[in-house]
């Protein structure tokens, strides 16, 4: 038996205690003795005794399971396992884990002896497998009926069964809140230990100050010229300008489409234009970055091409020539596109937001005599001047952390540089390169990534604090 089918058992068990726990109060109820809830609290309450303790050890199997197996499995090796190398060990071990599943057979030439050794730890792997899950199924079932008996008996009109139902959510609620408080503390916390095991090799200021980035490391011990430079701010250049072409586009397109959909353009127009916008905020950033290289790269080197050849006939012949060699990976292609990108979240946001404002400020300006626009200048903009900020902000960030469009389309050269037809990498790119792979997180070029992530951090969340003065500022103006 399955545990998908366990689970689903269990939903139809928990089903029909709702309808008896129901049914039981319903029966239960009189003019003297009213109902203190609905009869569907009733039912929901003993539902989620019956249901709710089984199905989290169900949870807990299938989390916790495989690895009790294999470290049952695995406690006592026999001598022919342990006298092999660490390496053969593990492919041992992963091959009796994949037989005992059904997931594999094993492709390693084992002798006789050692195959004989493997199809006795395989079926050892499927007796604890079996002993675990039926195991963990007749205890979810004991609990199952347990949570029943407990709260069946306990059915009566004064039972306050709309407030224990309540306070199951909000057992429920604060679970969820925690696990989100928890997820953040781990991923702070394991980036702080990764980064200062980094920084124990690295110096901090050789890192946040240097200018030149050449990730490496020996391969021998006698080589030379592989110790590796790890100054991350021609990264963190790269990344801001990228950021700056895209903001560049996204901007002032986003907030004039906000500003036409929420006070030009007229209901069905509305109906057409934002669905559309928003269907951009949909497409996969993967899917950009194809865009970026084989359509807005080679449109891009084209047209530099075209009116560098031109300039080589006048009087600017190096300029020409330097056109003439621009490429498809640079900065301008992955800035434009992750512009395009960014464009649904500032216009959507915008929009609620500028539909927010008070229409009592847009008649008392009319009633002045203002005009439309100059409405939306003088009244409208600087009252939604802090919502526009956040939006803005949440696309600065989105355009920092952006990895697939700069990974595609802007290129893998480290340096220092203002031009956007350059080749410039980025934060996010490196960080991908570095993990890329079997890697040993025992060389500062692996523990680099964690450092370049630590500092992605801490400049957004300082982006983020400044926003929050600068939106408290304007806020209080005008409030």
């Amino acid at each position: 038996m399955s545990l998908t089918v366990v689970i689903v058992l269990l939903l139809a068990f928990s089903g029909g205690v709702y309808w008896l726990g129901r049914r039981r109060a319903v029966a239960q109820a009189g003019a003297a003795t009213p109902l203190h809830s609905l009869p569907g609290y009733y039912g929901t309450w003993v539902a989620l005794w019956t249901g709710v303790p089984a199905l989290l050890l169900l949870l807990l199997f299938l989390t916790v399971g495989p690895k009790v197996g294999e470290a049952m499995l695995s406690a006592n090796p026999p001598a022919a396992v342990a006298e092999m190398p660490a390496e053969t060990a593990q492919a041992f071990w992963s091959d009796a884990r994949a037989i005992a599943g059904g997931h594999a057979t094993s492709a390693q030439p084992w002798t006789p002896e050692q195959r004989a050794i493997l199809d006795a730890k395989v079926q050892e792997a499927r007796r604890f497998h079996n002993t675990l899950t039926y195991g963990a199924f007749a205890l979810a079932g004991v609990l199952a009926l347990a949570g029943f008996l407990l709260a069946w008996p306990r059915i009566a009109p004064g039972l306050r069964a709309r407030n224990r139902v309540e306070g199951w959510l909000n057992i429920a609620l604060i679970a969820c809140s925690a696990v989100a408080v928890l997820t953040t503390v781990g991923i702070v916390a394991s980036l702080m230990f990764e980064s200062l095991r980094f920084f124990q090799v690295i110096s901090p200021l050789d890192f946040l100050f240097g200018l030149d980035w050449q990730p490496q490391i020996a391969m021998r011990a006698d080589q030379v010229a592989a110790k590796g430079a790890f100054g991350a701010v021609p990264l963190f250049a790269g990344t801001f300008l990228i950021m700056l072409i895209a903001m560049c586009v996204a901007a002032p397109v986003g907030l004039f489409c906000a500003i036409y959909l929420s006070e030009y353009a007229g209901s069905r127009t509305r109906s057409v234009i934002k669905p559309l916008l928003e269907v951009l905020a949909g497409v996969p950033t993967v899917v950009y970055g194809f865009f970026a290289v084989l359509t807005v790269g080679p449109a891009f080197r084209a047209f530099f091409n075209y009116i560098g050849s031109w300039l080589v006939e006048g009087p600017i012949d190096p300029v020409g020539r330097y056109l003439m060699g621009v490429q498809g990976e640079m900065a301008l292609t992955a800035g434009f596109v992750m512009g395009i990108m960014l464009i649904p979240y500032i216009s959507s946001l915008s929009d609620d937001i500028i539909n927010a404002v008070p229409q009592s400020l847009r008649d008392g300006s009319y009633a002045m005599g203002a005009t439309r626009s100059e409405t939306v200048k003088k009244v409208i903009l600087p009252a939604a001047l802090p919502g526009v900020m956040g939006a803005m902000l949440l696309a600065i960030s989105r355009a920092i952390g952006e990895t697939m469009i700069v990974t595609m389309a802007a290129g893998s050269q480290a340096r220092i540089t203002a031009n956007p037809l350059d080749s410039v990498t980025t934060v996010t790119r490196q960080m991908v390169e570095l993990l890329t792979g079997d890697q040993a997180f025992d060389n500062a070029m692996t523990l680099s990534a964690f450092g370049l992530g630590l500092t992605l951090f801490v400049v957004t969340l300082t982006l983020n604090v400044i926003a929050l003065r600068v939106v408290q500022k304007y806020r209080q103006a005008y409030d």
